[in-house]
């Protein structure tokens, strides 16, 4: 092996020509140059695929035990090690940020989430330029880099197509090509995708077949491919990371069917069998016990009788959603040994980026947009049987109850958002690398974290951490490299202290013992009551004995636990989570949470061909009276399309001419539609259209009068009887002049959606009644937290 000839702590690699003879005539014998050399990272640099599923917990697939079948995930296993000591932050966007940079995802500004990001440097969703992130390094070093799937870490200033773009895969994030979408969930079915930073349509519809996961193996086994057929030499980091299996539970019904009458005995039976399944895998201790239920969580038993069947239905669209992941992870894997560089590849596949979601309430939902709106009352026990068929269909925008989430997270306690247990932590991750692990098929069990990966990665490449990156010196990984375990499962850990913190929710872990104390519960977000942090009652555990924090020995070690406690403190005093913040009402103001916001105001133009602006982007119309007015020039015979619409099938309103006659509809969760047409045709020519809405007042959720104008002239009226008063969509966005997504109304689809005559621009004005202040904190808080 050659030695290395770069001084690679320095990146962008820096240029150092050799001083030497410079010639007068390039025909003079004495001219010698050195041939041009790509750059390389160093001899043997494995390529590195990371596949991180979303919203999976520790209990949920076959190879750690779960009933989810998941044979790729399995079949890997067999050839690489499984870790069951795995640790990721308990929510998406904190996960990602410390997994892509190797530091704690306070340390790299996502506290929690962007939508409640804060001017305190812990908590603000800005990743410091200190720290760059992973694919950053090994982009300079000479890897091909790519990301397919979901990115969340976007603040949601810059969520919108103008950008900046420094928070982007493609922009700050060192990935040279990103194909995927950007926010927490996404339409399974109909997502609002991005090339680089480009908003693209999907390639097909549901009824030609299409489904997300589909279309992001594609891509990324396409990459693969073409990198590997043009540069054989260079080496590879591929980040996979679906938006499976995030609600909305979307997935072809024959894979859901292969589960049919699986769950009948529900969440309590389904964690005994689970609990026993890994006892005979081996994947949790002889000595294990199964955690109790907590009072919060209802038992099965006391389910009603006419709710079950929906229950049970839901719990196989998510089983169905998981296999069908895991199969499409299986073909990206399957390329590369097709390829024949499986044996130096190195892959994580990481089942999780938090626990198991408990944020589909009580019952579950057929559409979550429902119980976003405070409206889960609409979805009744006989609503709930009536749309049974429907579930994880293109028609439907469904979540499991949280008893499954309980379930799909055995053997440990509680859920996704919980940082405190390992229930909300804990993730089973596999590790393959034929080239650099022999024992095959074996266990691992020393404590490791997300933020170890990003150093294991350098490790194994041969690459040093940067010093200095685009000239700026950066702060140390707080990472620790997993390479020390690869060939010896009985080797000390070497991450042996870590913090865990989320809305409140935290905990230590210290050499075996860890400290916990669970400050909120995820889905009691409306009515219940906080504690003050210092009244948090702490727990505490042995993991040398006890793997599944069933036994609290806080009553038995006092000093131990004080000693844990003041710990916690420190490290939280180092990463930057001080100050805790459990506040709602304040993070969700950007004025008072000291963030940028994008829109400012009470009035908002736009323009023909804007479109994919998030909620964020646009002046809220919700609760209050609002007009948008519209400059067309419309062609002799008359126009079609959308003039405005934001939203889609699940919640939303549009603007729109169907054969020369204006309308507008209001789609309440796709369950109400409310529609308003002109009397007569917009004329030919340019013109000025106007829908006024006057809102009846009173509360949220009210509805009100439309009014149509033609420059100026009422031409129709109508009633809207009833809004949504909180969230249109999770995915959904407006566009000026067509739709994208799913449409708000039946009357055009998204191809024929597009305004045939001249859109000159849109304008929405908004009225002074608005009813905002009805609006419960603690409610907006909860439906920011559960689009994650």
């Amino acid at each position: 092996m050659k030695p290395d000839r770069h001084a690679r702590t320095m990146l962008p690699i820096p240029d150092r020509p050799a001083p030497g003879l410079t010639t007068y005539d390039a025909k003079d014998p004495e001219t010698s140059y050195p041939p041009i050399e790509p750059l390389m990272p160093p001899d043997g640099a494995p390529n590195v695929l990371i596949v991180l599923i979303d919203d999976t917990g520790f209990g949920a697939s076959s190879v750690f035990g779960g009933p989810c079948r998941t044979p790729n995930a399995e079949k890997l296993a067999a050839r690489g090690l499984r870790y069951n000591r795995f640790h990721t932050t308990a929510l998406c966007a904190p996960t990602r940020a410390a997994m892509l940079s190797g530091r704690n995802h306070h340390s790299v500004g996502m506290g929690s989430i962007t939508e409640t990001a804060t001017s305190a440097p812990g908590n603000s969703s800005l990743k410091p330029n200190t720290k760059a992130p992973v694919a950053m390094t090994l982009k300079l070093n000479g890897y091909s880099t790519a990301q397919f799937g979901k990115c969340h870490e976007v603040p949601v200033w810059q969520s919108s197509p103008m950008g900046p773009f420094d928070a982007w895969p493609t922009g700050g994030g060192g990935f040279e090509t990103f194909y995927g979408f950007i926010g927490g969930e996404n339409n399974q079915w109909d997502p609002a995708l991005y090339d680089g930073t480009t908003p693209i349509e999907p390639p097909a519809t549901a009824e030609e077949g299409y489904h997300l996961t589909e279309d992001l193996a594609d891509h990324a086994v396409s990459w693969i491919r073409t990198q590997k057929a043009l540069m054989p030499e260079k080496p590879f980091f591929v980040y996979f990371a679906p938006g499976a299996t995030h609600a909305p539970h979307h997935v072809p019904k024959e894979w859901a069917d292969k589960y049919q009458g699986a769950f009948a005995d529900g969440w309590d039976a389904q964690r005994e069998k689970t609990f026993a399944r890994q006892k005979e895998l081996g994947v949790i201790p002889p000595d294990a016990e199964l955690t109790a239920r907590h009072a919060e969580i209802p038992a099965w038993d006391d389910m009603p009788d006419e709710l079950k069947p929906v229950l049970e239905r839901e719990m196989e669209v998510y089983a169905g959603f998981l296999e069908h992941t895991d199969h499409h992870v299986g073909r990206v894997i399957d390329a590369i040994e097709d390829l024949g560089v499986l044996e130096n590849t190195l892959i994580f596949y990481i089942i999780g980026d938090n626990g198991a979601s408990a944020e589909g309430t009580v019952n579950g939902a057929f559409n979550e947009m429902a119980n976003f709106n405070g409206m889960a009352a609409l979805e009744t026990p006989e609503f709930m049987r009536s749309k049974m068929d429907e579930f994880g269909s293109p028609t439907s925008y469904n979540h499991y109850a949280v008893g499954w989430a309980w379930a799909m997270d055995a053997p440990f306690q509680w859920t996704k958002q919980v940082a405190s247990h390992w229930g909300g932590t804990r993730n089973g991750t596999i590790v393959s690398w034929p080239a650099g692990i022999t024992d095959q098929g074996g266990l691992r069990s020393q404590f490791t974290h997300v933020i170890d990966v990003a150093p294991t990665i350098l490790e194994a490449a041969g690459l040093p951490e940067p010093t200095m990156v685009n000239g700026v010196q950066q702060s140390p990984m707080e990472g620790t490299s997993m390479l020390y375990s690869f060939d010896d499962g009985e080797a000390p850990e070497r991450h042996d202290l870590q913090y865990f913190e989320m809305f409140g929710n935290r905990g230590v872990y210290h050499k075996g013992w860890s400290a916990v104390t669970k400050h909120r519960t995820p889905w009691v977000m409306v009515g219940g009551s906080l504690v003050a942090f210092d009244d948090d009652v702490w727990e505490l555990y042995d993991g040398d004995v006890d793997f599944s924090q069933a036994r609290d020995l806080s009553a038995e070690h006092p000093d131990r636990l004080h000693e844990m406690q003041r710990l916690w403190l420190i490290e939280a005093a180092k990463y930057n989570v001080l100050p805790l913040d459990d506040r709602t009402a304040e993070r969700l103001s950007p004025e008072l949470a000291g963030r940028p916001t994008l829109v400012h105001g009470t009035s908002q133009q736009f323009f023909p061909g804007m479109g994919r602006l998030s909620e964020n982007s646009v002046v809220s119309i919700k609760n209050k009276s609002f007009s948008v007015t519209a400059e067309v020039e419309v062609p002799e015979g008359g126009a079609n399309g959308v003039i405005i619409a934001q939203g889609g099938r699940f919640g939303g309103w549009s603007l729109y001419v169907k054969d020369g006659t204006l309308k507008f509809v209001y789609n309440v969760l796709g369950i109400q539609e409310f529609a308003t047409a002109a009397t007569s045709a917009v004329p030919a020519g340019t013109h000025q259209v106007r829908m006024e809405f006057a809102y009846d007042g009173g509360g949220l959720a009210k509805g009100g009068t439309v009014t149509l104008f033609h420059d100026g002239a009422e031409v129709g009226t109508g009633r809207v009887g009833a809004t949504q008063p909180l969230v249109f969509s999770a995915d959904e966005t407006t566009d000026i002049g067509y739709e994208s997504g799913t449409p708000v109304t039946d009357d055009y689809t998204t191809q024929s959606s597009r305004f045939t005559g001249k859109l000159h621009w849109v304008q929405i004005d908004l009225g002074d009644d608005d009813h905002d202040h009805f609006i419960d904190p603690d409610e907006r808080m909860r439906i920011a937290m559960a689009r994650q």
